[in-house]
């Protein structure tokens, strides 16, 4: 499994403000103004329903996360993208969250394992199964997790990380993903539009 490291000394907030994501299995993460690709693409949720990106989409503006149960990193902030998700679906943001891993390579990644995660976590927002990594690989998106963010016209307006911590919640010093929230819900761009997605690799199905 690999997992993005920081050097020592470094500071990690720097380096998560980085421009550039990490390359994707193709090229790289999709564009700044680009709309949602393959938004119609139904994946089976949670509850045994089949949700597309589309039938989310908010007022506000629409997240979608690619994430997973496995990775150590979304673990980390599995709690945070719950209580993250939760809060700002009721603030007119639509939310999606989406795994895209091959529970093959990962058995903790399958659509069980899922639902009690979800449970766990008392998620209020669809937890779908990308069945051929489809979707992940359209978007660009490269790790667990990542966090795409679209305006209220459908435009990309953030792409990255959740926060600057992913191990302790209370040493959180930016909080990246909930100020470009904040500012898409105000109707405004946020000041910080990309940040360095850190986590593990993508595990993508080998048959799409």
């Amino acid at each position: 499994m690999k997992l993005a490291r920081i050097s020592i000394g470094f500071s990690l907030a720097a380096a998560l403000a980085a421009p550039a994501a990490l390359a994707a299995e193709g090229g790289g993460a999709l564009a700044l103004g680009a709309k949602a690709p393959m938004a119609t693409t139904k994946m089976k949720n949670v509850d045994g329903k089949m949700v597309s990106i589309a039938d989310v989409i908010g007022k506000a503006g629409t997240l979608v996360i690619f994430t997973c149960n496995h990775c150590p990193f979304a673990k980390g902030w599995e709690q945070r993208i719950a209580d993250i998700s939760n809060s700002y679906a009721k603030k007119g943001i639509g939310v999606i969250l989406i795994n895209a891993n091959d529970p093959a390579k990962y058995t903790e990644d399958g659509w069980d394992e899922m639902k009690a995660r979800a449970k766990l976590r008392s998620l209020q927002v669809p937890y779908v199964v990308d069945e051929t990594s489809a979707v992940a690989r359209a978007f660009g998106a490269s790790v667990t997790p990542e966090a795409f963010l679209f305006d209220k016209s459908g435009k990309l307006a953030y792409h990255g990380t959740v926060d600057d911590n992913h191990q302790d919640a209370s040493k959180v010093q930016k909080r990246f993903l909930t100020d470009a929230l904040d500012a898409v819900v105000a109707g405004k761009s946020p000041a910080l539009p990309e940040t360095k997605s850190l986590g593990c690799g993508i595990k993508f199905h080998s048959n799409s």
